[in-house]
């Protein structure tokens, strides 16, 4: 899975949107579209009313509500539920005075709605007033759920989600996409009993609970008729019940891309884990500035062990305790002392991997990299580009007219980690930073010159990343029309790395046709250069002892099971490009097209530590099948034998389709013989 292909542009983009929809980075530019001003706008508002409501201030929730979404209290329904929960929170505090101000709450409010909000409301009314007898410490009570904390979130999760849907603001695409894919990615490994390294990383960014659904209006309950296929897809892709998927598409009133953006959002990401991974990736790349780190979390930076400086190893050890609904909204404004959530702890190894990593000021290869910093006019140029990371500063207080006491909660200031004042390993990461920018330029001699002055081993040890930039240095002279420099270049190096590697002589047979139309501006301008700088950027900044974010592998693994997991439903994912999912699986792997699919690469792409194995059918794949093909089995079955197979059966797709396949696609002898 570690050389599974991803298109890491089309990442970059929706990083870079994300960043910017959160406020996450300092961005001086107007925002493209008014709408995500709105949007952003929008989600403070609601995650104003989830920390109220998840704290305990109701009166605080109500009043934000009432000035910017009256239609919540408005529905009875709701408004139940927002009141019993107040009269619960009035009982907690124990004193007299709101013991007192509970009952009359009770006659004047509580009481009346219950007579109105739905069928059930005056028992569920009548059954809360136990809550005066039984403590709240007394787990065996009847109303040991009404005085539950976690009632709190699970108001808050629903009215989140009804202001989510009403407000369409909707958490940005690469969040939803995240969400969707580790969703279907816990669902594969368990599916095929698999084990991944990765694995442990997405079940603790991806939470376990989920906001409740949002309720329909009363005027929707009537029967309503959806397309089976749109129920269908609704309740496999974010594992609901079919009545659950029904209920969805009420609400969203038939509009299955609306009623499917709803479930998404209802998954909960620990956010400040999140962001500190996307500030990982965007380092990385190049996107922001590295240095100041600022985070609602704060961050635990060991020095090295020896040495004046270590290999920058940039992988996160986030240990995600007990708190069963850690957030960033939560955590930004929660006292230290009280905190379960993230502990995220930058490393730096001591070790050196080779003479490279001798950071004495006096060392030749300290002085190379010095020299080569000073003299690389384009860095500061490339530099000066990058943003400057803010992080998650939301001003819970900055809707007009709306203050509430935080019951003694104080505001944590953000943490500033200058990290490790190293000036050699910043040399490091700025060298790497500017051999990707060459490579994407295609400047493919400079960077093989420049990387063997720094380091004369490292193509000797990545024989096929040189064949890959000799290459484009190839093509870049048949389109100058420099046939002599480019044969000098295929004899003294493409061909001498084929003989080595007989898998490289497919692609430099077809490289050399290059030479048949020499003016074609498409030779350079066609060539994939940002995949190839990417694969450079990784192997490189190993080298130099930087590892590659725990998002890129997240990404990795998870596109990879998302492709196995749709060939095992034999149907196309019907959400893939509203999420841009799509787009990241586009081919834009290197000119070797064939080595990705090479035994070796395959061979090296290792499951983990676990003992199981993918049966071939759900293996990783050639590039010349597509996960959207559908197999001669899918062919001879209709669509609604398909369906009726898995309603009635309550089968999944794939046993659907193969149980047809045995008979001819006949639905009604499949459901026959298997009740026979």
């Amino acid at each position: 899975m570690d050389s599974w292909p991803v298109n890491w542009e089309a990442l970059d983009a929706l990083i870079i949107d994300f960043a910017k929809s959160e406020n996450l980075i300092e961005d001086s530019s107007p925002p493209s579209s008014p709408s995500l001003t709105s949007s952003y706008h929008s989600r403070l508002i609601i995650r104003q009313i989830r920390w109220s409501l998840e704290v305990g201030n109701i009166d605080a929730a109500i009043d934000i509500l009432r000035v910017h979404a009256p239609f919540v209290l408005e529905d009875h329904r709701l408004l139940f539920r927002l009141q019993k929960l107040k009269f619960i929170e009035l009982l907690r505090k124990r004193t007299r005075d709101d013991r007192i101000f509970a009952i009359d709450y009770l006659r004047k409010s509580l009481a009346p709605c219950a007579l109105n909000a739905y069928p059930e409301a005056y028992e569920e009314f009548k059954h809360v007033l136990l809550a005066f007898i039984y403590d709240k410490d007394d787990q065996t009570s009847p109303v040991a759920n009404e005085w539950a904390e976690k009632r709190r979130y699970e108001i808050a999760g629903l009215v989140s989600s009804v202001l989510r849907a009403h407000f369409h603001a909707y958490n940005p695409i690469f969040s939803m996409a995240l969400r969707y894919l580790m969703s279907i990615h816990k669902g594969f490994c368990l599916r095929q009993g698999l084990v991944l390294p990765i694995s442990n990383l997405t079940e603790r960014l991806l939470l376990e609970e989920r906001d409740f659904p949002a309720l329909p209006p009363e005027s929707l309950y009537e029967a309503q008729v959806f397309d089976e296929v749109d129920i269908q897809a609704l309740a496999h892709a974010v594992e609901l019940t079919r009545q659950g998927a029904i209920d969805s598409l009420r609400f969203a009133k038939g509009d299955l891309f609306q009623a499917f953006q709803n479930e998404i959002c209802r998954m909960r990401l620990d956010d400040a884990m999140l962001d500190e991974l996307v500030r990982e990736y965007c380092v990385y790349r190049g996107i922001v500035e590295p240095g100041m780190q600022t985070s609602s979390e704060p961050l635990k930076v060991n020095p090295p062990e020896s040495g004046c400086c270590s290999s920058l190893d940039s992988s996160i050890d986030v240990d995600h305790s007990t708190a069963k609904h850690s957030n960033s909204e939560t955590s930004a404004l929660t006292d230290l002392s009280s905190m379960q959530g993230i502990d995220v702890e930058l490393r730096f190894a001591s070790e050196p991997t080779n003479n490279l990593e001798d950071c004495s000021p006096s060392g030749s290869h300290q002085s190379e990299i010095s020299s080569l910093l000073r003299n690389r006019s384009k860095g500061a140029g490339e530099r000066s580009k990058r943003k400057r990371w803010r992080g998650r500063h939301d001003d819970l207080d900055f809707i007009s007219g709306v203050h509430f006491n935080r019951d003694g909660k104080q505001e944590v200031s953000a943490t500033i980690s200058k990290g490790v004042e190293c000036t050699s390993a910043e040399d490091k990461y700025e060298i790497v930073l500017q051999m990707k920018e060459l490579a994407s330029r295609g400047m493919a001699a400079e960077v093989v010159e420049e990387i063997s002055t720094l380091d004369p081993d490292f193509f000797v040890q990545n024989p096929v990343l040189l064949f890959q930039l000799k290459q484009v240095e190839f093509l870049k002279l048949v389109g100058l029309g420099d046939h002599s420099g480019a044969l000098r270049v295929a004899c003294s190096h493409l061909g001498p790395l084929a003989a080595r590697d007989p898998n490289l002589l497919k692609p430099l047979k077809e490289t050399l046709l290059s030479l048949l139309r020499p003016n074609e501006e498409a030779l350079v301008t066609g060539l994939p250069l940002h995949a190839l700088a990417t694969s450079l950027q990784v192997a490189f900044g190993k080298r130099l002892g930087i590892e590659e974010p725990q998002l890129m592998r997240i990404m990795r693994a998870t596109l990879n099971t998302h492709s196995e997991w749709f060939k095992l439903q034999m149907c196309k994912d019907r959400f893939e490009s509203l999420l841009r999912i799509d787009s990241l699986k586009e081919n834009n792997t290197p000119v070797l097209t064939s080595l990705a699919t090479s035994k070796s690469n395959i061979d090296s792409c290792t499951l983990g530590s676990s003992q199981a194995t993918i049966s071939s059918t759900t293996g990783v794949s050639d590039d010349s099948s597509s996960p959207n093909q559908a197999s001669s089995q899918d062919a001879i079955c209709d669509e609604n034998a398909i369906l009726k197979v898995m309603e009635f059966l309550a089968l999944p797709r794939a046993d659907a389709i193969h149980l047809l396949a045995q008979y001819n696609g006949n639905a009604e002898t499949v459901i026959q013989q298997i009740f026979a």
